[in-house]
């Protein structure tokens, strides 16, 4: 079944004109303005008049410049106050049709606040029911797993034990490297720019001029007052420069 806002143009019209209808009831029902005073027939009749007709005239006024009104509540504010004075006059007619009694002029000024907060109450209630759920939009950082030919070149420097570990992050020293794995850290006699170039194709990201790190193995990443920190796989800290900060902010990280 499609949702109500995609529907069948005269689909619309009916549901409003029934929204319409069922809020002239309640309004019957209520009597406000004093109205409770009239025979009950008389009352309902008065008020499904005065509500359809005049939501009608406010839902031509909305819909021709709505989208010109700004936001939620101001559109709908902006469309109830430009509806009352053709609403107002709408209403003086209906007791002269209805009931034969004529409209005192003096009367109209009261009037006009009067349809101001029955025109809010209509089309705040229109426009609730018309309007579109909030759409969330969920992110999520998926990381696929490094190829292993990415990083073959360079776990074939470490030894027999990690070879076939997790990689989770580099360290540069001055003439070594740390090498953190989920199977202990090992070091390895390499610079660190030719560390990065055998693990070019490799699935993680430089995010320090010293540290290098798996994209899988990152579990979350603070950024403040320009400087950073990523925590890793297995309680691992490593800093995060602002140089190298971009790469993990297009990743979705903060």
């Amino acid at each position: 079944m499609k949702p109500l806002v995609q529907q069948a143009p005269w689909r619309r019209i009916a549901a409003d004109i029934a929204l319409l209808v069922a809020l002239g009831l309640f309004m019957g029902a209520v009597g406000p303005f004093g109205s409770d005073a009239m025979p009950a027939a008389a009352r309902y009749s008065y008020w499904t008049a005065c509500i359809v007709g005049g939501g009608v005239i406010g839902i031509i006024i909305d819909e021709s410049l709505g989208l010109r009104l700004g936001a939620f509540w101001r559109r709908v504010g902006a469309v109830s106050l430009l509806m009352t004075p053709f609403v107002a006059a709408y209403v003086i007619l209906i007791p002269g049709q209805m009931y034969a009694q004529p409209f005192e002029p003096p009367h109209f000024p009261h009037l006009l606040w009067q349809v101001l907060v029955i025109s809010l109450l209509v089309m705040s209630v229109r426009a609730l029911v018309w309007r579109r759920p909030r759409t969330v939009v969920e992110t999520r950082v998926v990381v696929a797993p490094p190829l292993p030919e990415a990083e073959a070149a360079f776990r074939r420097r470490l030894s027999a034990r990690r070879r076939a570990a997790r990689l989770i992050a580099i360290e540069a020293h001055d003439h070594y490297l740390r090498v953190h794995t989920d199977a202990g850290p090992d070091l390895v006699t390499l610079r660190f720019a030719d560390a990065l170039a055998e693990l070019a194709g490799a699935h993680g990201l430089q995010v320090h001029r010293s540290w290098w790190v798996a994209a899988d193995a990152i579990e979350a990443v603070r950024w403040r007052r320009g400087a950073g920190e990523a925590r890793l796989a297995g309680g691992l800290s490593v800093p995060v420069s602002r140089s190298h900060a971009p790469a993990l902010k297009s990743a979705g990280w903060f």
